[in-house]
């Protein structure tokens, strides 16, 4: 159990000036969940446009399509956003939360997301890591087969054929428990580099997909871990005036910065990186783009998309965050105490 599992106080909503509107409760709530919803769409569609070859909403607006599919395809994918935010008014409407339990919620949701990355990058590296091994060795064609063997020397099989599966087995095992595993990663990161020093230095044994695999695992350490960090405070914060404010203040401060300089910046980050077929998330996706070592690992297309995992994650955490900030304006009870960092 971490804390991202603690469901935090739902008592009733009161504040310095009496009983706070639940009406307005709900709005922050509605914007929180349709900020989400547009983000989860915008996914999807990135999907469907450049892995599918459906031609994009950008049609509708006078743009140029993907590949040449009806125009019918584009109304369709437009009317995912559409449906993704009605279900976003949905369940704000019929579900009764407090604005703090909703940030609790989103929460849970991102560190289920998180968990199954983590558990991605230890399956992966590990398991493309002896693929590699027995590549250099000579002992893959007696292991595999030789016509296995050369497809597995290819990244646009190793990709789908080794990596997927695994990836989707990692949200599986991530549904079963409840550790974010940032110290053993950071112990393998450790373990790794013990591993390079020693084969080097006493074996004299030296191979590319050893460094591949440091780098691998410490990009996923250092991307992965940024949401849990703004959850638990961890990021280094400025606070010469901030210490000093009083609870709403400090409210008012957390969710000016979570809309203004947080939400934007992952959308941003999104919108630059997965705009097109040849943009800087998904052009190395799609490629299953690897390093020049041919015999490193083949997970440097997986690492471009460390950088989108990065910004969905941490899109996810702000409008907890921004939820959380607005409860504390409103004078909301189970409130985090930003200086200790522990729940009122």
């Amino acid at each position: 159990m971490t804390a991202l599992d603690t469901v935090q106080d739902g008592s009733p909503v009161m504040n310095s000036g009496g009983q706070a509107s639940p009406e307005s409760a709900r709005f922050f709530r509605l914007c929180g969940w349709v900020v989400l919803a547009i983000m989860t769409a915008y996914l999807l569609n990135n999907y469907l446009t450049y892995w599918r070859d459906l031609p994009g909403i950008a049609p509708i607006f006078g743009g140029a399509a993907n590949g040449s599919m009806p125009i019918l395809w584009s109304w369709l994918q437009l009317a995912l956003y559409a449906a993704l935010i009605l279900l976003a008014f949905g369940y704000v409407r019929t579900n009764g939360n407090t604005l703090r339990e909703d940030s609790v919620r989103i929460s849970n949701i991102n560190a289920y997301l998180i968990r199954a990355c983590f558990f991605a990058v230890l399956i992966v590296g590990l398991v493309d890591s002896a693929i590699s091994f027995l590549r250099i060795e000579g002992f893959l064609p007696d292991v595999v087969g030789q016509t296995l063997a050369d497809d597995l020397g290819r990244s646009q099989f190793r990709g789908p054929y080794v990596h997927m599966p695994l990836i989707a087995l990692s949200f599986v095992i991530a549904a079963f428990t409840r550790t974010l595993g940032f110290t053993w990663l950071a112990l393998l990161v450790v373990a790794a580099e013990l591993i390079i020093v020693i084969g080097r230095f006493v074996f004299s044994y030296e191979q590319a997909f050893l460094a591949d695999l440091v780098r691998f695992w410490y990009a996923a350490l250092f991307l992965f871990a940024s949401a849990y960090t703004l959850l638990e405070e961890g990021h280094v914060r400025v606070d010469i005036l901030y210490a000093g404010m009083s609870s709403k203040a400090k409210g008012i401060v957390n969710a000016v910065g979570s809309v203004v300089l947080g939400i934007s910046l992952c959308t941003v980050i999104l919108v630059i990186g997965m705009g097109g077929k040849q943009n800087i998330i998904n052009s190395p996706i799609l490629t299953y783009e690897t390093t020049q070592a041919g015999f490193g690992l083949y997970v440097k297309y997986l690492m471009a998309g460390f950088l989108g995992v990065f910004a969905v994650s941490m899109m996810i955490q702000f409008v907890a965050y921004f939820l959380d900030a607005v409860a504390d304006i409103r004078g909301e009870p189970g409130g985090r105490d930003h200086d200790s960092h522990t729940v009122q």
